[in-house]
């Protein structure tokens, strides 16, 4: 991974869904103006609204890098729906999330084929 992100002290889940074309001049004021937050040292997650890829706004020394990520299996990742909220999550949260894991509910669910939101 282009980053490492063992030394980022917060990690925050945009709730709402995100238009995946933004790119980091898009992402970064989501951050800075909708949510008031500073970007320095912290790790923003965003998802789309298939929940099947996520991107990653990570400011470093030297410039932000911008992470994506897309499941390559079927399944999606489970996202908050408060689409005016941005979470902290803990780092045992984001590995939950990270491996499919409902931090909401604490257990593994089941990955079906259709991940449309209802």
């Amino acid at each position: 991974m282009l980053a490492d992100i063992s030394s980022v002290s917060a990690v925050y889940i945009v709730c709402s869904r995100t238009d995946m074309r933004k790119s980091i001049d898009g992402l970064c004021p989501i951050i800075q103006k909708q949510f008031s937050k500073d970007i320095g040292h912290a790790l923003f997650l965003f998802c789309c609204r298939r929940r099947d890829r996520i991107k990653a706004i990570l400011k470093k020394p030297d410039g932000i890098v911008l992470i994506y990520k897309r499941r390559t299996a079927q399944g999606c990742y489970h996202w908050p729906r408060d689409k005016s909220e941005v979470r902290n999550l803990t780092w045992k949260e984001f590995d939950w999330m990270r491996f499919g894991i409902d931090i909401a509910s604490k257990r593994q669910s089941v990955y079906h084929e259709n991940c449309l939101p209802r």
